[in-house]
C-alpha cells in the first residue's frame, strides 16, 4: 500500500488529488496551511482510515514520520489575485518549499513529483506550447514572482533527479477547472459563472481575443497519475487542445446560464498571455492520455457546483 505526501492537499487540485489517490489504495498524508486552500476540500476525508492531515507551511522544515513512496508537491498560490497578493509567500514556497518537499523526498527514498505550470511559457512566442519550448517571461514583472518561483522549481527538481539520482516527474499544467474552484480567486470562469448568475456584468479583460484551453479537473488528475506512476523525467504538458477566446468563453458561460448579463472590458494585465495552447503530443504518447470530458458537459458540472456554493452562501 503506497504511502503519499501532497502538499497543498487542502488546494483545488490538491484535494482532488487525495480523493483519487486514496480511491487507488494509497495512505494519504495532506498537507496544507490553508493560505489559500480551504479546510472545505477535505472535510468529506474527516475519519477516512487511510488519511491523514497536517497543518504545515511547506517553507519551514519538513518531517513525517515513517516511510513514504512519493511527495507530490503541489503548494502555491496560484491564481494571480493570490500571487499578486502574496508575492513573498508565492517566491518562498517555489523555492523553499520545494528545496524542503526534495530533501524530505531523498530522505524517503521516495519519488517526487512537481505541480509545475504553463506559465513557465510566459507570453509565449510560439503556438501551440510543446515541452521544449524555453519561454517568454518578464522576470520583474508583476507575473514574474508566480512565473520565476515555478521555473526556479523546474530547475531545483531536475538538479536533485541529476546530482542525487532522484526519481522525480514534473507537470506543467495548464488552465484546469471544475467543482472546489474558489468563487472569488480571480480566475476567468468562476468570476464569469458568478456575474452570470446574478446578472452582472461579465468583466473581460482588453478586447478579449487572447485566448485559453480549459481542462476538466478530473482529465487533469488523471494525467497526473499516470505521469506519477510512469517513467519519465522530463516536463510533460497536461492540458486540452480545445483553444477559445475568452470573450467567446464569455458568450458561451452567458448562453450555459441563460443570463442576461452584458459584457464589459478592463485593461488587460501586464504580461497576460496572448495565446495559451498545450501540444500534448508527448503525454499521449508515454502515458496514453488525452483529456476525454468535452467543455460543455465540463462547464455544466462546473455550474452545478457554483450553484450550490452561491446557495450554501445565501
Amino acid at each position: 500500500m503506497p504511502r503519499t505526501l501532497i502538499t497543498g492537499g487542502a488546494g483545488f487540485l490538491g484535494s482532488h488529488l487525495c480523493d483519487r489517490l486514496l480511491k487507488d489504495g494509497h495512505d494519504v498524508v495532506c498537507m496544507d496551511n490553508f493560505l489559500t486552500g480551504s479546510p472545505d476540500n477535505i472535510a468529506h476525508l474527516a475519519g477516512h482510515p487511510r488519511f491523514n492531515f497536517l497543518e504545515h507551511d511547506v517553507t519551514e522544515y519538513i518531517t513525517i514520520e515513517g516511510a513514504l513512496d512519493y511527495v507530490l508537491h503541489f503548494a502555491s498560490p496560484a491564481s494571480p489575485i493570490d500571487y499578486l497578493r502574496l508575492p513573498i509567500q508565492t517566491l518562498k514556497v517555489g523555492a523553499l518549499g520545494t528545496h524542503n518537499a526534495l530533501g524530505l523526498t531523498k530522505a524517503k527514498n521516495a519519488c517526487f513529483l512537481l505541480a509545475s505550470t504553463s506559465e513557465v511559457y510566459g507570453d509565449a512566442i510560439t503556438h501551440p506550447q510543446k515541452e521544449t519550448y524555453w519561454g517568454n517571461v518578464n522576470p520583474v514583472g508583476l507575473r514574474g514572482v508566480y512565473d520565476e518561483a515555478k521555473r526556479f522549481a523546474e530547475a531545483i527538481t531536475m538538479a536533485y533527479h541529476r546530482h542525487h539520482n532522484l526519481q522525480t516527474r514534473i507537470v506543467r499544467i495548464f488552465n484546469t477547472y471544475g467543482p472546489r474552484m474558489r468563487l472569488n480567486d480571480g480566475r476567468a470562469l468562476p468570476a464569469f459563472m458568478r456575474q452570470a448568475l446574478v446578472g452582472a456584468p461579465i468583466t473581460v479583460h482588453g478586447t478579449g481575443e487572447q485566448t485559453r484551453s480549459f481542462t476538466y479537473v478530473d482529465d487533469t488528475i488523471d494525467g497526473i497519475v499516470r505521469l506519477l506512476r510512469s517513467k519519465v523525467t522530463s516536463p510533460v504538458n497536461i492540458g486540452c487542445r480545445d483553444e477559445i477566446s475568452i470573450l467567446a468563453f464569455a458568450k458561451e458561460i452567458i448562453a450555459l446560464v441563460g443570463s442576461t448579463s452584458t459584457i464589459i472590458h478592463d485593461p488587460l494585465p501586464e504580461d497576460d498571455p496572448k495565446n495559451r495552447q498545450p501540444d500534448i503530443s508527448m503525454a499521449n504518447r508515454l502515458l496514453g492520455w488525452c483529456p476525454e470530458v468535452d467543455r460543455k458537459e465540463g462547464l455544466r458540472r462546473t455550474l452545478s457546483y457554483v450553484l450550490q456554493k452561491i446557495g450554501q452562501a445565501s
